[in-house]
C-alpha cells in the first residue's frame, strides 16, 4: 500500500478506528490522527468512530480523543475496521469484537513482531512509529494542523523525542513536514512526553531505588506490584517512560521492569542499547515488539518472573 487512499472505496460507509491495550503516546497519536483524516478524507461515509481504551491525562489535548468510545455496540458491523500500533490479534484493546464481525480489516503497524492477523496488514518495521507510517500514507494536502499534531506527538513519543535508534533521516524529514504544518511542536514534547506528575515522578523514584544491577552490570532490573502502586498512588498508565529511565544508566545494555497487572501476574517492559534484541527475548514468552523495545507478560511474583528472564537474557549478554 503506496497511499492510504488504496483501501477506501465509495462502498465503504462505515469505519472504525481502534488501538492496542493501554494505548501510548504513539498508539494514541496515530489512532486520533487517522479519525481526522478519514473525516477529510472519506466524505461519503456516514459512520466513522474511534474506539480507545482511558487516554492520560497528558495526551487529551489531541483532536478526537474526547469522541472516543471505550465500550462497543452489541453485534455492530463496520465496513471497515482499522487497527494502528497494534503487533497481535490478543493486543487490539475494546475492538476486538468490532474487528471480527468486520467486512474489511486492516492493520497499520510498525512492530518487527507484527503477526499479520487483518486481512490487509502494511507494516513498516524500520519507521520509528505507527505514526511515521500514517505520515507516508496520507495525503500531504490533507493533513491539516490537528491531524499534524497527532502526527508529530506519536512519533516524538516512539522515538524518545528522536533520541532512540529507531530514529532516521526519514524520520526527521517527516518531522520537518508536521513542523511545517504549524504546529507547536516545543509545546507538544513538553506536555505529552516531558511533563511528569508529582505521582509520576514519586513512582519512578521508587522503581529506581528498588533496581538492582546483574550480569556484570550489563542488566538493570526491577519491580512494582499492585499493592506499591497503590502506595504510590498510580495507576499502570503512569509507568510509560520508566524503563527507558532505567536504560540510561551507565554500562547497561538491557533494561527490564516489571510490573503487576492481575494477581501473580507482571507485564514485562525489554529496553536494550545495541546488541540484544530485545523482541527476541520477549518471543521466549509469547510477546514482542521492536529490536530495541519490546514487552511480554509472564505468571508467577515478582521475584519468579525477574528469574525466568533473566534465564533467558543470560544467553543473550553472554555473547
Amino acid at each position: 500500500m503506496k497511499k492510504i487512499g488504496e483501501i477506501l472505496s465509495e462502498e465503504i460507509r462505515s469505519i472504525a478506528i481502534a488501538g492496542h491495550i493501554n494505548p501510548d503516546g504513539d498508539c494514541i497519536g496515530s489512532c486520533t490522527a487517522l479519525y481526522g483524516y478519514l473525516k477529510k478524507a472519506c466524505p461519503a461515509a456516514r459512520e466513522i468512530d474511534l474506539y480507545l481504551e482511558t487516554v492520560p491525562h497528558e495526551l487529551r489535548f489531541l483532536k478526537g480523543v474526547d469522541e472516543a468510545k471505550s465500550s462497543v455496540p452489541e453485534n455492530k458491523v463496520y465496513d471497515l475496521v482499522i487497527v494502528c500500533d497494534v503487533s497481535s490479534y490478543e493486543r487490539i484493546a475494546v475492538a476486538i469484537p468490532l474487528f471480527d464481525l468486520a467486512k474489511k480489516t486492516v492493520s497499520i503497524d510498525h512492530h518487527i513482531s507484527n503477526a499479520n492477523f487483518a486481512e490487509i496488514n502494511h507494516v513498516e518495521p524500520d519507521a520509528s512509529s505507527c505514526a511515521e507510517v500514517l505520515t507516508g500514507l496520507f495525503d500531504p494536502d490533507l493533513i491539516d494542523e490537528k491531524i499534524a499534531e497527532s502526527l508529530y506527538t506519536g512519533i516524538i513519543n516512539d522515538s524518545g523525542v528522536f533520541q532512540y535508534q529507531n530514529t532516521s533521516p526519514d524520520t526527521m524529514r517527516k518531522a520537518a513536514f508536521l513542523m511545517e504544518k504549524g504546529i507547536d511542536f516545543s509545546r507538544i514534547i513538553e506536555d505529552s512526553f516531558n511533563k511528569k506528575t508529582f505521582a509520576q515522578n514519586r513512582v519512578l523514584g521508587y522503581v529506581l531505588m528498588k533496581a538492582e544491577l546483574a550480569f556484570g552490570g550489563q542488566c538493570i532490573v526491577s519491580s512494582l506490584t499492585t499493592e506499591e502502586m497503590d502506595r504510590c498512588g498510580v495507576t499502570r498508565q503512569d509507568l510509560d517512560g520508566i524503563v527507558s529511565r532505567m536504560r540510561f544508566t551507565e554500562g547497561v545494555e538491557v533494561a527490564v521492569f516489571a510490573y503487576e497487572t492481575d494477581e501473580n501476574v507482571f507485564k514485562l517492559s525489554l529496553r536494550s542499547k545495541e546488541r540484544v534484541n530485545v523482541s527476541d527475548v520477549a518471543a521466549h514468552f509469547g510477546g514482542g515488539g521492536h529490536v530495541r523495545a519490546a514487552g511480554c507478560t509472564i505468571a508467577g511474583s515478582a521475584g519468579e518472573v525477574l528469574d525466568k528472564m533473566a534465564d533467558v537474557l543470560k544467553g543473550y549478554l553472554s555473547l
